[in-house]
């Protein structure tokens, strides 16, 4: 990497740019918390200060809630603010008074104040926490000044417990305190709030005895005040290193503190790590544990990279935060890049001190050790050099270059090397060209070898290609023997350069190896993550999950679910679901299962297990686990097959997630649609079935009357009043059963060859009465033929069609009925009104169960049931229903489709 190159910003901040950009432009209110150790140093004193500052430059301020806790001096800063009214919550016998949101948002001030963030909301409230409120305020644009005691944040809980000996049960999540734009911190000595204390400044004299001798204690307030002190120095940190990585700002600022490890001797490893956490601990800091893998990794023996692993593994357990990068050959060069791009201050490096052996000199002169570049390039960092006494460890724990002992690979050098002989032989017979230029020949052939079989048969092949080039081309020829002294340095240039050429070549053969084996985890991830995203159901995900999950880490797969009881059940793997576990991998499982956290081989948790179980979780508690078995036991301690893993992990969690999210969403649907259902039925039965029984029993009601002398007109006018309306009531109640038969497919029509004059004439004498406003008007051709359907049920969407024309027509005006054929076949009945008609925007949505159109105050009530039985009962025909406008463009024409009888049913139904 080029120095041009470290100037960039990090590529996570273009992404950042990006995202926002595609993102629709929505303003976020900023959040500023005042952070204090305890109640009583002032931060809502200092939140009513900035307040007050804000207002005077022209900000719209508004104190949405403000605690002053009795205290006059933070009363008196509440004057000249403006103060939103609370809401009154009544709880338990007394009346609460909190945040009233929805009245904060109408009002929509640019800054908000709103005191005590870690505050329970009580019950009933929309939220249960206050920082659910404020989250809700600020993502409505409107920025939050807050205040947060130390001991109210999430993760600092437990030992906050261990240094007060109460718990706070009132708590924020690390989250939110994270997502702060600012946090300030309200500080005050022990002893200053002591004596605060002592003079009634932040409790009562009654409570204040009680607090100086459990909370208000010197020890006490100095470790939450150093707690306070790390968490604003962290968040300023993070801050810090947030910029760096934007502006590409070369590290280390002397901001703060941070140790790195660096991992590349194998044989330190463990004591670097164990060294790193004592440093760590001491000082109090944050640390990181960085190993460097190059293409030629591989070329650390089996222990050695055992020890890696085992390094890395030590790092997560003691709590460092292990990271592995990828380099090409600069592994100093690397880690010093990646220290600054951190604001890395102390470096920790290791430096074993081993035996002279011949092999470890051969390789200083060719290859400067990591831990001396190190210490010349780490010229803006404190370098701390451990060297350990390795005389001990075994030789296989030293990094050296990996020779291949595949014979293939040797006897390719010796075909090259013999093609190459053969090539020369003529050409070294012209005497215009040079002997010396049939090096070249050797240097392709050990080129080949070398970028074919690596490092072991391209030094053989320059070894051999010496000799050949000496034995056949060097005078005296076929002697090993060199007459001429200028021969001897010309012979060296070419086995220098056959060996260079040679580990060139193996080199690139490992970094193309490299490259491949990192292309093909990626295309296995891509694809793992499509066949995840394209299930739709929760066993296609699992199965995806299995299989997909199998071939990308070549192990066997199992995903365990629990059951009704508790208990895991295997409900998918691969190539097999019936898995056997024995008594140690059902216990990894369920222990990953309860505890969230990975057992199993390669895990510190039942090791001797053959499975591997990681937890299948998203932001809950666990909802299964994911076991793996590998082919090759070693990978369960390989880090990269570990993080490979849990990638896999990662999408079938997510994909789990997404399925169960869909279908609550879908049972969410169902339920609100049920509500609105219920609501709706409810609301057609306490008006519209109300008003028919009300007009029956005041008609009954008034004939049952012994002291009510009536004329006999009266009287019959009565009957037929509450006839009517019985009648009306009636049909309100087959409605509701036709409805819920159909919506149960319980309906099943007795079709049979009618004439739909019967129909019409029945059904004109039913509602003799609806109609005796109107003119009825029937249209049927003399030969109009009859129809395959059920009389009973086209007779009651006969009546629902003239009710509704009957309902919105006018007094006086006509209602027709007629009858002809359909163009496409069938017979179509058709209902014309001559009213206000339907507009064409509502003309599919009046079939809808409970729809009414919008007619204002005027307009006649209906249960919105009618048409949308009238299309069940005309669809259990296999016929339509369809709305349209009059024949001159007014009132409207609700037009039925029914099916006609065949001839020989016609002819049957007659000589009955």
């Amino acid at each position: 990497m080029t120095p041009a190159e470290d100037d960039r910003p990090a590529p996570e901040t273009f992404l950042e740019v990006a995202r926002a950009e595609s993102e629709p432009p929505q303003k976020r209110g900023k959040l500023k918390i005042f952070l204090g150790a305890a109640p009583g140093v002032g931060k809502t004193y200092a939140m009513l200060e900035e307040a007050h500052l804000r207002r005077r430059a022209g900000v719209d301020v508004v104190a949405a809630l403000v605690e002053t806790h009795g205290r006059m001096e933070t009363a008196a800063e509440l004057v000249g603010l403006a103060l939103l009214p609370r809401r009154r919550v009544p709880y338990r016998g007394q009346v609460l008074t909190e945040l009233d949101v929805d009245a904060l948002i109408e009002r929509r001030p640019q800054l908000a104040l709103i005191d005590e963030l870690a505050h329970s909301n009580p019950p009933g409230s929309r939220h249960p926490k206050r920082w659910q409120d404020v989250m809700e305020v600020l993502d409505s644009g409107i920025d939050v000044l807050t205040t947060l005691n130390i001991q109210h944040i999430e993760s600092l809980n437990d030992a906050v417990t261990r240094i007060s000996g109460a718990r706070v049960q009132e708590t924020v999540p690390d989250a939110v305190v994270a997502e702060a734009d600012a946090i300030e911190l309200i500080d005050l000595p022990p002893d200053e709030l002591i004596d605060r204390l002592k003079d009634g400044k932040i409790y009562r004299p009654a409570q204040a005895g009680q607090a100086l001798e459990n909370f208000f204690t010197r020890d006490k307030l100095t470790a939450l005040r150093e707690m306070a002190l790390r968490t604003t120095a962290g968040q300023v940190d993070a801050e810090i290193l947030s910029l760096m990585q934007a502006k590409a700002t070369r590290g280390p600022l002397p901001s703060g503190e941070r140790l790195m490890v660096c991992i590349n001797e194998a044989p330190v490893a463990k004591t670097l790590v164990r060294s790193g956490k004592r440093m760590a601990e001491r000082a109090k800091i944050p640390w990181l544990v960085v190993t460097v893998v190059t293409p030629t990794h591989e070329a650390l023996g089996a222990d050695a990279q055992q020890q890696m692993q085992d390094a890395m593994r030590l790092a997560e357990t003691l709590g460092a935060e292990p990271v592995t990068l990828r380099a090409e050959s600069d592994v100093a060069g690397e880690l010093l890049r990646f220290a600054r791009s951190r604001n890395v201050s102390r470096l920790l490096i290791g430096r074993p001190r081993w035996q002279k052996s011949p092999w470890r000199r051969v390789t200083a002169l060719f290859r400067e050790p990591v831990s001396d570049r190190l210490l010349d390039g780490a010229t803006d960092f404190e370098v701390t050099v451990v060297t350990p006494n390795v005389r001990n460890e075994r030789r296989k724990a030293v990094a050296r270059p990996r020779i291949d002992t595949q014979p293939k690979g040797y006897v390719a050098a010796v075909v090259v090397t013999a093609v190459a002989t053969v090539l020369g032989l003529p050409v070294e017979s012209v005497d215009l060209i040079p002997s010396s230029a049939l090096t070249v020949f050797y240097l392709l052939g050990v080129m080949l070898v070398g970028a074919h079989y690596g490092l072991g048969p391209s030094l053989f092949a320059s070894v051999l290609a010496f000799l050949c080039y000496n034995f056949f081309f060097i005078h005296p020829t076929l002697t090993l023997s060199i007459a001429q002294p200028s021969e001897v340095v010309a012979l060296s240039v070419f086995l220098l350069g056959a060996l260079f050429t040679g580990n060139l070549a193996s080199r690139l053969k490992a970094q193309i190896e490299s490259m491949r084996a990192t292309q093909t985890r990626i295309e296995t991830l891509y694809t793992f993550a499509r066949k995840i995203a394209s299930a739709t159901k929760f066993d296609d995900v699992l199965w995806a999950a299995a299989a997909h999950g199998a071939k990308a880490l070549n192990a066997r797969t199992l995903i365990l679910t629990p059951d009704a009881g508790g208990a895991l059940q295997q409900v998918q793997g691969h190539p097999t679901i019936e898995e056997h576990l024995d008594a140690r991998a059902a216990g990894a499982a369920q222990w990953a299962f309860e505890k969230a956290e990975a057992a199993g081989t390669g895990t510190g948790t039942l090791p001797g297990s053959d499975w591997l179980f990681v937890p299948l979780a998203t932001a809950g508690k666990p909802f299964g686990v994911f076991g793996v078995a590998f082919a090759d036991p070693q990978r369960a301690a390989d880090p990269e097959t570990r993080r490979l893993l849990l990638a896999v992990e990662d999408q079938v969690a997510v994909a789990i997630e997404r399925n169960r999210l869909a279908e609550e969403l879908s049972n969410a649907r169902v339920a609100a649609e049920s509500d609105q259902l219920r609501a709706a039925l409810l609301n057609s039965v306490s008006h519209d079935l109300r008003t028919p029984l009300v007009t029956v029993i005041g008609s009954m009601s008034s004939l049952a009357d012994p002291d009510t002398d009536l004329p006999r007109e009266d009287r019959q006018a009565l009957v037929e009043t509450a006839l009517d309306e019985a009648r009306r009531l009636d049909r309100y109640v087959q409605n509701l059963l036709d409805m819920t038969r159909l919506g149960h497919g319980a309906l099943k029509p007795r079709q049979g060859a009618v004439d739909i004059r019967e129909i019409i004439g029945r059904v004109r004498s039913d509602l003799a009465r609806t109609l005796m406003r109107h003119r009825l008007n029937v249209e049927v051709p003399r030969d109009f033929p009859m129809l395959q359907v059920d009389p009973v049920l086209i007779g009651q969407a006969l009546i629902n069609l003239l009710e509704n024309a009957a309902k919105y027509a006018p007094a006086g005006t006509e209602i027709s009925v007629r009858a002809g054929l359909a163009a496409e076949g069938g017979a179509e009945i058709q209902v014309i009104d001559e009213g206000p008609g339907i507009p064409a925007g509502d003309r599919e949505k009046v079939f809808d169960l409970f729809h009414r159109a919008a007619r204002g105050d005027g307009a006649p009530a209906g249960t919105g049931m009618g048409l949308a039985i009238v299309r069940g009962l005309v669809a259990a025909h296999g016929g339509t229903v369809r709305a349209t406008s009059g024949p001159d463009g007014k009132g409207a024409a609700l037009v039925m489709t029914l099916p006609l009888a065949t001839p020989q049913a016609s002819e049957l139904e007659t000589e009955t």
